[in-house]
């Protein structure tokens, strides 16, 4: 997506993904395109046919909060992506400046080390900043300087821990649009969908659709090659004055299969022992991980 017309894109690709029979519309007979049309759009939000060309074709990029509202309902989106489209009228282009080092700050890194879950830092272009032993011991692509959303769609490895990965790819992609917001002329931003874009097709479609969704918790399930099955919870929190830093930790129910995996897990990370005589199953395993490692750009 380009600032030349995101609110235009947006629009489009909205328009093409709503059921007419969602916006309460008859549908009778065969359609030929997806989605909604443009005059329903336009009928549904109670706004002119023109009008609406011209916001989805660039010539109107300054819509009312009343229009973007209505749009909104037309579209059924949720608050977190009312406030994307609502960015993407407001946002103006920044001045060009040099990408500043991303530093994580020493508090966050002393709870690294001391946390007794898997725990690490991500960028706002979910870039792993920094990581602890454990987080690096459940997935090996938790290490710094490793972009996640390259990892989750170019890495057969990383991709076979994920039972889920359609749903784990899809919302690892919206989170993404809302992680960088209107900001799309960043040239980091742009060289990394451009690559993945052309390296990926399950990325270039989930792209395509535009969606967007809050930078929040959730459950999740790892298939670790060594201990099995692993029903994680994952929070995510903002640290604060860091330019949209995050901090990803993953827990387990007290007392679950998943909360013994992970001590077996962390005791090994901690002495390098095999998992053989940590967890009692799997070959052996190397404990070693970057706790932080050199900071990138």
């Amino acid at each position: 997506m380009s600032r030349t017309n995101a609110l235009g894109e947006y629009l489009r690709a909205r328009r093409e993904l709503t059921d007419p029979a969602d916006a309460g519309l008859p549908v009778v007979g065969v359609r030929r395109t997806p989605g909604l049309r443009r005059e329903e759009v336009a009928t549904l939000a109670g706004i002119s046919a023109d009008y609406y060309l011209r916001l989805e074709q660039g010539r109107d990029r300054n819509p009312s909060p009343q229009v973007l509202e209505a749009l909104a309902r037309v579209f059924r989106l949720d608050a977190t992506a009312t406030a994307h489209l609502q960015s993407l009228t407001t946002a103006r282009p920044a001045a060009r400046r040099r990408p500043r080092r991303e530093v994580v700050p020493a508090g966050i890194r002393q709870l690294l080390d001391v946390i007794n879950l898997p725990a690490f830092v991500e960028s706002r272009m979910f870039e792993v900043l920094a990581a602890n032993r454990l987080a690096a011991t459940v997935s090996p692509s938790i290490r710094p300087g490793v972009n996640r959303l390259r990892s989750i769609f170019l890495d057969p490895d990383e991709q076979d821990l994920y039972p889920d990965w359609e749903q784990t790819a899809g919302g690892l992609v919206a989170a993404f649009r809302a992680s960088v917001g209107s900001d799309v002329d960043d040239p980091r931003i742009v060289q990394l969908v451009g690559e993945l874009s052309l390296a990926s097709e399950p990325f270039r479609r989930l792209w395509a659709r535009h969606d967007v969704a809050p930078l929040a918790g959730g459950s999740m399930r790892l298939r670790h090659p060594q201990v099995g099955m692993l029903e994680l919870r994952r929070e995510k929190l903002p640290l604060s004055d860091s330019g949209g830093q995050i901090l990803a930790i993953y827990h387990a129910e007290p007392g679950s299969e998943t909360a013994r995996l992970l001590e077996s897990l962390r005791t090994a990370a901690a002495t390098g022992v095999s998992h053989t005589s940590a967890a009692g199953t799997g070959p052996e395993f190397d404990g070693r991980s970057a706790a932080d490692g050199p900071q990138r750009p």
